[in-house]
């Protein structure tokens, strides 16, 4: 009998509050076992031993959203509303997102994880909307998760577009950054009417690599393309 995969989901923690935990929204845990994919959740208290032993048993990497990543990590100065700065954090995904492209694991990135991958990668983020490059989209809406807020075109015969199974969607915001500088090798394949990338893939991986802005953990109940980008990933480290 063939086992359901394993499917290492990073987690966000605390900042400055007393106890300090480490959590992760159930609705990612949620959909992946909705996919047939196990959940197992990786908070950056890991020590490299745990890291190690945990990793060799992955079969596939979710990285979540949650607070932002330090801007010194793309060599800026730290912008005003930058918040729950978490060097742990940072330190725990691009180590796990540069292995996972290394060894060719499948990734899917969410929100702060499409922000992850690109800077694991060398890219830049604009670190605030509104400041830069300044937007009539609210990004940060203040709707209920599962409800769509905004557009998002996908580029036609991309890996994205034949994952989602659509090429127009209507999706969910809940970030205050983007990508601004491409990271090496990913390529931006869907954009907000503004203008803004809500969408990655990585040709030249080896294996399943697809970033998106918008949160599809959220959205599984109504969306298939949300539940589509789960199962596909949730496939691929089934073959693996």
């Amino acid at each position: 009998m063939v086992r359901a995969p394993l499917i290492g989901v990073t987690t966000s923690v605390t900042v400055d509050r007393y106890p300090e935990r480490a959590y992760v929204n159930a609705a990612y845990l949620l959909a992946i076992q909705q996919a047939e994919g196990i959940p197992v959740p990786l908070p950056p208290h890991l020590d490299a031993r745990g890291r190690v032993a945990l990793w060799g048993w992955l079969d596939g990497l979710v990285l979540t959203g949650g607070g932002d990543i330090d801007p010194a990590r793309f060599g800026e100065p730290r912008h005003p509303t930058v918040f729950d700065l978490s060097p742990a954090r940072d330190d725990l995904e691009i180590d796990l997102t540069r292995l996972a492209l290394d060894q060719g694991v499948p990734l899917l990135a969410i929100c702060r994880g499409l922000q992850v991958l690109n800077v694991a990668l060398g890219g830049t983020l604009y670190q605030d909307i509104p400041s830069e490059p300044g937007s009539v989209i609210n990004h940060s809406q203040k709707e209920p998760r599962h409800h769509p807020t905004h557009a998002v075109k996908v580029q036609e015969g991309t890996r994205l577009g034949a994952v989602l199974g659509t090429l127009d969607l209507e999706v969910n915001s809940f970030h205050h950054q983007a990508i601004k500088r491409l990271g090496g090798g990913l390529r931006a394949v869907a954009l907000a009417p503004d203008g803004i990338i809500e969408g990655v893939d990585m040709p030249s991986a080896p294996g399943f690599v697809l970033g998106v802005q918008w949160h599809p953990e959220d959205l599984v109940g109504q969306d298939a393309a949300a539940r589509n980008l789960f199962s596909a990933l949730v496939a691929v480290a089934k073959g693996r």
